[in-house]
């Protein structure tokens, strides 16, 4: 997790500075965002928890994420993304949430979702979440580290 630390610092101390703290509900990534956040010394002042909800009813068990939602747009979508940072904060007492859903690969892909395929959700509590897609390229292990660290800079940036 060395190639987050600097990125982790910087959010772990824009959180500790305004006294909040994070959750995160993770498929594609299969908790590397917690594991890079928990991975510095210090990190329990502002990591609350992580939910890896790699499959359809981890998100709806554990996120509160519809079944129908996830029927009707799929689980890479933005519907589903800013339902399971929404249900993140709904099942923690944290202030942020990051979501994220994504097609890692190598399979998986379907017609208009490739291979690299990510959303991102963040949320701070009692806002509406604000997500975006992203298309990256690589194997799966390059996919799953870039989504980290722009889900990382991301919040960085949201809660600056």
């Amino acid at each position: 997790m060395k190639q987050f630390e600097a990125a982790v610092l910087a959010l772990g101390e824009a959180l500790r500075t305004s006294g909040r703290r994070l959750v995160a509900a993770e498929s594609c990534t299969g908790g590397l965002i917690a594991a890079a956040c928990t991975s510095v010394a210090g990190s329990s002042d502002w990591f609350e928890r992580g939910f890896v909800t790699y499959s359809n009813e981890a998100k709806t068990e554990s996120l509160g994420v519809p079944a129908p939602l996830i029927a009707a747009h799929g689980a890479v979508s933005e519907a589903v993304v800013r339902a399971m940072a929404q249900g993140a904060l709904a099942h923690s007492p944290a202030d942020w949430a990051v979501a994220v859903t994504g097609i890692a690969g190598p399979g998986g892909a379907v017609p208009g979702k490739p291979v690299g395929t990510v959303w991102l959700a963040i949320a701070r509590r009692g806002d509406e979440p604000v997500a975006r897609r992203l298309q990256l390229d690589g194997d799966r292990a390059a996919v799953r580290e870039q989504t980290t660290a722009i889900a990382l800079q991301a919040l960085r940036d949201a809660i600056a």
